[in-house]
């Protein structure tokens, strides 16, 4: 993108970054993680944050800080957010939430495709993402796929009302240089 995703202006003026922190914080994350490269300068300035999950690899894309944030995570699930999508409200975790049960989170799908970095994930999924990792694969719908197949993602179809919610932010911008980041949260 030629801009860090995480330092763009969110529609209330501040970065995207906090707008997710506070997103999340709405939604009720009682733990909320940052999942982003060491490289990145403004992580060390970033507040209201719990822990910062560094990836652990420079290739794969997402998987690796989603892998790395269920590899952290002390509570039974875990909300993910993608730092470039500002529009989506707290009222999308609520509602994942409550289709979550013991070992079994909740993923939205719009179509063919599901949204992954807008869903809550069991601790459990750890092990498959661990075994997709192993056969160098990066996929974040494969392994949502593998996670429904087990018995550990319940899937939402995205409502007509709710697919702005996820037009995500891909164009590049003046505001910022670098990387892309995310942010995940522990729920």
């Amino acid at each position: 993108m030629g801009s860090d995703k995480a330092l763009l202006p969110a529609p209330d003026g501040g970065p995207m970054w906090a707008r997710q922190r506070d997103v999340l914080a709405a939604a009720g994350v009682g733990e909320i993680l940052l999942s982003a490269r060491p490289e990145q300068p403004w992580v060390a300035q970033a507040n209201g944050l719990a822990a910062l999950v560094v990836d652990g690899f420079s290739v794969g894309g997402p998987i690796i800080g989603v892998t790395a944030a269920l590899e952290r995570a002390t509570h039974p699930h875990l909300a993910v957010l993608a730092i470039d999508l500002p529009a989506l409200p707290a009222a999308w975790f609520v509602r994942l939430r409550e289709m979550c049960g013991q070992g079994v989170g909740a993923v939205g799908r719009r179509g063919e495709f599901f949204e992954p970095l807008a869903a809550i994930y069991p601790r459990e999924l750890k092990w498959l993402a661990w075994e997709a990792l192993a056969k160098g694969e990066y996929s974040l719908q494969k392994l949502v796929a593998a996670g429904i197949a087990a018995g550990l993602l319940r899937e939402r179809e995205i409502g007509s009302t709710e697919l702005p919610w996820f037009d995500n932010r891909n164009e590049p911008g003046p505001e910022a240089a670098g990387a892309a980041a995310g942010l995940k949260a522990e729920s």
